[in-house]
């Protein structure tokens, strides 16, 4: 069996975006605005070095929610994985959600089962990769990323940030760290720093 680390994409990997009108730190709505925090590429380096397939899962609702386009949503994806590969860093999947129960697009607006906290994606990912999930691992930043992770035994660490504070306080993560590299360090250190076989 393969073991795997899910990632969330904004706050983990990327900073959120102070969105003018709004007043509030969002994704990025378009790829000027993207950029990823300077040690992300040698954390996610570290982990495919231990062995790890990486997945991103991403609820993305601002096209439901008549904030941005599609267009600008995959040309923001488009920009992550440019990068990703430059730097020699292979997702074996992305996995977004577009939907959002209370949207205003209406074929994009339902409530779904691939939006976090619902766990679609990673029992896809389960599936289709021989994935153990208690040797597996979810990263994210906020109370639905534990939730999620948690609801398939997966091991589950939360990036604490200023900018997704009210976005916790509900759940009971097993690990807490500052950033990915600090989330990075405790994998490592459970895993005695042994290479996990594929």
């Amino acid at each position: 069996m393969n073991v795997a680390v899910f990632l969330d994409r904004d706050g983990v990997i990327n900073p959120l975006v102070l969105n003018p009108k709004t007043n509030e730190h969002e994704a990025p709505a378009n790829q000027n605005d993207f950029k990823l925090f300077p040690y992300v590429i040698e954390a996610l380096k570290e982990l495919q070095k231990l062995g790890y397939k990486l997945f991103l899962v991403s609820n993305q609702p601002d096209y439901a929610k008549g904030k941005t386009t599609l267009e600008n949503l995959k040309l923001v994806h488009n920009k992550l994985d440019s990068i990703l590969k430059e730097n020699n860093i292979i997702f074996t999947e992305y996995y977004y959600c577009y939907h959002h129960p209370e949207g205003v697009i209406p074929e994009y607006s339902f409530k779904c089962k691939c939006r976090k906290p619902g766990n679609l994606f990673l029992i896809q990912a389960q599936v289709k990769y021989n994935l153990e999930f208690p040797k597996s691992w979810m990263i994210g930043d906020s109370d639905v990323d534990i939730f999620c992770g948690q609801s398939v035994k997966a091991g589950t660490i939360l990036v604490k940030t200023r900018e997704s504070a009210h976005r916790t306080g509900k759940s009971t993560p097993e690990y807490i760290a500052n950033n990915l590299q600090e989330a990075v360090d405790v994998i490592k250190e459970k895993q005695g720093d042994i290479y996990v076989k594929h």
